[in-house]
Order: structure tokens, then C-alpha cells, then sequence
């Protein structure tokens, strides 16, 4: 993971620079005994000029930022918080659920729950099955093409025509049965498109195969290793939604947290939570989608910096 940087800001809207207004005064993070370690930004041997032309720019202009945390040698240096955001708040991580879920399914296989993402679904997932549009290209359907976002079936989040458009799924009382029911249109593993029931059935593999909701696994494996209390799971849909239709909240630094555990190759304070292999395949590029490289629902966003080119393997939620 060779010039990798982890970005684990959601949205990032950048206004023009207020000089004259209210400049930035620095306070080192608090320790909250949560398992992040803080320490003084003076002491990292950083260049602090834009740091603090950015941070005079986000308070002054007119922004979405809810929170800027900066992590180094997996110590906190920066955390500060913007229009009524606060270290207790929880955010609505939306798609960056994805990759979270990623993360969980390479914790099934690890555990033995899952063999292998070459699997076919059908193996995992016992009910519901297929009862519309059958086809038996269905059967060929894998965890890798959900992954990937190539299953086949008519579900494009981008294109409001698409029969498995989400918003489309919301209003449907069984996302399961409706997703599975979609008809194919391409070859399974030949086109992908971005669809986001295909991670919601990851995570229902996920809990046939274990044997417990995505929210219990998601703790049991996931949070209680990195010490995430403050999370909560829900959903904007007015349907009844089941456990691994939920999207995650949860606060920015506990989402730091999961960012350095990317970083640190699947190991938090030395314990290893998700195995390094995992996170070197689930990161790396598989496919592309509107030209962007995509790995197992983690974005790889190249940015050039002092001529240096880097990839973000990002998680993001509009």
C-alpha cells in the first residue's frame, strides 16, 4: 500500500479564503479514553501554514463540514468541529456504510462463516430466492460480483430508469425479494454499475451465515475490538427495514478509527481485527465504475500532491 493516504471526510465543500475573519487558534485533542492516543501538532515536525489557512477558511465560509480530524502515527493532532457538530455526534455515514461492510465480510471469512467471495450467493443466502424474471444466469451471481457492483441485474442508483434504482427499492416493502426478482441485463461480472442493494444483500449473507443480524456481528467482531460504543443504525426509508438494510451513525472518531485500521494493514493497537490479506484485496482495484477505480466497495481516487501522485482508497456517502 505503497503511497496510500486514507480519506475519511465524507463531503468536503471548500469556499473561497476569508483572510481578516477570525484566524484559526489551535488546541491539541483531548483523550477520551477511547483508544485514541492525542498529541500536540508543534511536536509532528509539520509545516502548520495551510493548516491553519484551512482551517480559518472552513469557520469563516459558508461549508457542510461537520468535523476535520487528522491523524498521525496513529495519534490524533487535529480534531475540530463545525456547524453544531460536537466528538459525541453522531453522523449519518450513508454509502460509507459500503465499506464498512466490506470490512465485515472479510471478518466472516476470516472466521470461517464465508469460504471464499467466488462463492456463489445462493450458497449463503437461503431465503428469499429468485421468484420473478428467473433466469439462470441468476445462479452464477458472487459475493465478488456484489463487491464489485456486476451482479447482472437491472440495478443502477444513476440512472433513474433502472428498475433497481434505490430510491425505487425504498418504497418496496421487501428489498430482498425485489432485488433478487430485478431482471438481468448484463452478464454477470461483464458490467458494473453502482447499486447499492447489492450491498445490503452482502450484509444479509453475511448474517445467514453467521447466524446473527449484521448489527450483532458488526459489534461482536467489528466495534468491540476498537472500542465503538457510540453507533447506532438506521435508515431514512418510512418502510420496515430489516437489520442489513440499515446504514450506520457514528462519530468522527470512531470513523477515524476505522480509517486507521485500513491503514494499519486490518490491526488496532496491535491486535489484528481483519486480516491483512483482506484489506489488501478489498482495497485494490477490481473494476470501474464512471471510470473511477473500485475495489470490494472501497473507492481508489488518485490526487497529485508536490508532483507526487497517491490514491485515496476512500469510503464516501453523498
Amino acid at each position: 500500500m505503497k503511497n496510500i493516504a486514507i480519506l475519511t471526510i465524507f463531503i468536503l465543500f471548500v469556499s473561497t479564503l476569508c483572510y481578516g475573519q477570525n484566524t484559526y487558534t489551535y488546541s491539541q485533542p483531548k483523550e477520551l479514553k477511547d483508544g485514541w492516543k492525542t498529541t500536540n501538532l508543534k511536536s509532528q515536525n509539520i509545516d502548520t501554514t495551510r493548516i491553519y489557512q484551512l482551517f480559518t477558511q472552513v469557520q469563516n465560509g459558508e461549508n457542510k463540514i461537520h468535523s476535520i480530524l487528522l491523524v498521525k502515527n496513529n495519534q490524533i493532532i487535529i480534531e475540530e468541529y463545525f456547524n453544531g457538530y460536537s466528538a459525541n455526534k453522531q453522523h449519518d455515514l450513508r454509502s460509507v456504510t459500503k465499506s464498512i461492510r466490506s470490512i465485515l465480510l472479510g471478518i466472516a471469512i476470516d472466521k470461517g462463516f464465508i469460504e471464499n467471495v467466488d462463492d456463489p450467493i445462493s450458497k449463503y443466502l437461503k431465503s428469499p430466492v429468485p421468484t420473478k424474471n428467473l433466469d439462470k444466469r441468476k445462479y452464477k451471481i458472487t459475493i465478488r460480483h456484489l463487491l464489485t457492483m456486476s451482479t447482472g441485474l437491472d440495478c443502477n442508483d444513476w440512472d433513474k430508469k433502472s428498475k433497481g434504482q434505490e430510491d425505487k427499492v425504498y418504497r418496496k416493502k421487501d428489498w430482498l425479494q425485489y432485488t433478487l426478482d430485478l431482471p438481468i441485463v448484463n452478464e454477470p461480472g461483464t458490467v458494473s454499475n453502482y447499486c447499492s442493494m447489492g450491498a445490503v444483500l452482502i450484509a444479509e449473507i453475511i448474517s445467514q451465515s453467521s447466524g446473527m443480524t449484521i448489527d450483532k456481528f458488526a459489534e461482536k467482531y467489528l466495534f468491540k475490538p476498537l472500542g465503538i460504543a457510540n453507533v447506532s443504525w438506521g435508515h431514512t426509508s418510512n418502510k420496515e427495514i430489516i437489520p442489513s438494510g440499515k446504514r450506520l451513525y457514528m462519530t468522527s472518531r470512531d470513523m477515524a478509527k476505522i480509517g486507521q485500521l485500513i491503514l494499519n494493514y486490518g490491526k488496532w493497537n496491535k491486535k489484528q481485527v481483519v486480516s491483512e490479506k483482506w484489506i489488501e484485496e478489498s482495497t485494490s482495484p477490481k473494476t470501474k465504475i464512471t471510470e473511477i477505480d473500485y475495489g470490494y466497495l472501497w473507492w481508489n481516487i488518485p490526487f497529485k500532491a508536490n508532483g507526487k501522485m497517491f490514491v485515496f482508497k476512500t469510503a464516501t456517502g453523498n
